[in-house]
């Protein structure tokens, strides 16, 4: 938490009970930074607030909020009442500036949270199907994915990082009839890949591959025979491909659940049978339908068609069970946006099987568009198809995507300008982001200092400007982590890094005289710290050199 904000807040917290013998939660005092900067560091609506509690004047029982702080132990110069009833703050710099001195001590731990209960939650993104290559889609989810995951530890959260593998039906099967055509095919065969199959050349691949390792050992035997290991082949090292080509986008899972487990287990058909034992389906027309509707679902959904098949729906709400029974608290999902109709029937199946929907949060990933001169970059050069994900890190390189990826919301359509991605100049807010970081670096490598004992000398307004901000980093990663938005990071950076160009415009470090230039090598210390933890949570690297 923002020692500063948490401060704040504290003794907002006791000027009430001794104001009013009342207890008002600290998530109900609000601290922001006035929208006009001259009216002070810090400010809250909470008397504005309070006049639902107690009636009165919002401005009357501000005064009452101001009367009965301690503003010495709260850091607190000054403190003004404005407009209808905002109280604003104007805080002791040498208050602020302690702040240094905690940065500096936490390093790489900056902006962790430590809970006393916290919650156990499994984050379950990408699971694209392993039959081809990563899409923009694909990658955009993995970077919303990732950074999420990152942020959620730091708010002090147990966090599980999953990828469900849909390694059963019928595009598995498709998948392994292609690369058994490739391979024939790679061993001078007549064969064809169906209609319905796969046709990208990560497939051909594959199959030349195998041909190198076991010769022609398939090539005369019955396609009914020899498909199983065509499917057990495809699937691992589609698999591998997907694990490699994520890996080098610094995304890693902890758990790949696998689609086919779930029915060897039996988990699909003892979940099926508890839904049915609970009278929660019927049948109609041959088929058997689940009542979601009972659940707020517009329309009942089909379980098993009148041909004796499950739809897609039974194994996905098997699989969610099994992970509410592993012991989550909290189950998050990040889908495509193909996905959307899909959640309110998985929310009910949920509900029906006698869990609180809420455990379950679904967050819609939509498409990304790529842009490069000045046109829609569709072609892999890869499949001839979708932009693969190589494609795009050959392109623009992963600290780009990533960045700009995570740099909107993800429920909101984006275009991604790979000409802009690969732009050194101060446009591009990765290049300008990370200059800031590799310039402090740059600085510091040519000095020789010790942290001071004192920052009285940092009173400079664009030294408190920074201050502030990296105040702000652990309240925000809490914010971030609780709304699941972790485009609030890259807004941040972005301020933080303004703020140092700023600041370094300027104030002279290296040729200023002692103690305010260790005390200006400290501050900017502290800033390179915490840009770089704040890089580090949407995975972008924090470069010493440009």
């Amino acid at each position: 938490m923002n020692t500063v904000e948490l401060t704040l807040k504290t003794a907002i917290q006791s000027a009430i009970q001794s104001a009013f013998s009342l207890d008002v939660p600290a998530d109900d005092i609000i601290i922001e930074a006035p929208k006009i900067k001259e009216h002070g560091d810090y400010a809250t609506t909470v008397a504005m607030r309070l006049v639902k509690l107690i009636k009165g004047n919002p401005r009357a029982l501000a005064q009452s909020v101001i009367d009965h702080l301690d503003f010495t132990k709260a850091g607190i110069l000054s403190a003004d009442i404005a407009g209808p009833g905002f109280i604003n703050f104007k805080m002791d710099p040498a208050f602020l500036t302690r702040q240094i001195t905690v940065i500096l001590k936490a390093d790489h731990d900056y902006g962790q949270t430590a809970l006393d209960h916290p919650r156990s939650i499994n984050v379950e993104y990408v699971s694209a199907n392993p039959t081809g290559d990563l899409h923009p889609g694909h990658a955009r989810g993995a970077a919303i994915g990732d950074a999420l995951t990152r942020i959620l530890k730091k708010a002090g959260y147990t966090v599980t990082r999953e990828y469900y593998l849909n390694d059963a039906g019928n595009q598995i099967a498709n998948m392994a009839k292609s690369l058994q055509a490739r391979y024939l095919q790679a061993c001078g065969k007549d064969a064809q890949v169906p209609d319905d199959g796969y046709h990208g050349k990560d497939l051909i691949e594959i199959a030349e591959t195998l041909k190198a390792e076991i010769g022609t050992q398939y090539a005369d035997t019955p396609l009914a025979e020899s498909l199983p290991f065509f499917r057990a082949y495809g699937l691992k090292a589609e698999t591998e491909k997907l694990k490699n080509d994520l890996k080098l986008f610094r995304v890693e899972f902890d758990v790949w659940s696998s689609e086919q487990a779930l029915y060897d287990a039996g988990m699909v058909q003892t979940t099926l049978k508890t839904l049915i034992d609970h009278g929660h389906t019927y049948t109609q027309e041959g088929a058997l339908f689940l009542r979601t509707t009972d659940y707020g679902d517009d329309k009942d959904r089909v379980l098993i068609k009148s041909d004796g098949s499950y739809t897609y729906i039974l194994p996905d709400i098997a699989y969610h069970l099994n992970k509410k029974q592993r012991g989550y608290d909290q189950l998050v999902n990040l889908l495509g946006a193909d996905h959307h109709g899909y959640v309110p029937r998985l929310k009910a199946a949920f509900e029906a099987l006698g869990y609180d929907r809420n455990d379950l949060e679904v967050d819609i990933i939509q498409m990304a568009r790529m842009i490069k001169d000045g046109e829609e970059f569709k072609l892999s050069k890869r499949t001839g198809k979708a932009v693969a994900l190589k494609d795009l890190i050959e392109e623009a390189g992963v600290d780009a995507l990533r960045y700009y990826f995570v740099s909107r919301a993800g429920d909101t359509h984006m275009d991604l300008d790979l000409d802009m991605a690969q732009k050194q100049s101060n446009e591009n807010p990765v290049f300008y982001a990370q200059y800031a970081h590799a310039r402090i670096a740059s600085i510091l490598r040519q000095a020789q200092w010790e942290v001071p004992s004192a920052f009285d000398g940092l009173v400079h307004e664009k030294e408190l400007d920074l201050i502030k901000l990296m105040s702000d980093f652990p309240q925000l990663i809490a914010d971030a982590a609780k709304t699941r938005t972790p485009h609030l990071l890259c807004t941040y950076i972005q301020k933080l890094a303004s703020a140092f160009h700023a600041f370094y415009a300027e104030c002279v470090v290296l040729k200023e005289a002692e103690p305010l230039r260790s005390q200006r090598l400290a501050l900017i210390k502290a800033t390179q710290i915490t840009l770089r933890n704040a890089l580090e949570l949407i995975g972008v690297e924090a470069v010493d050199q440009m």
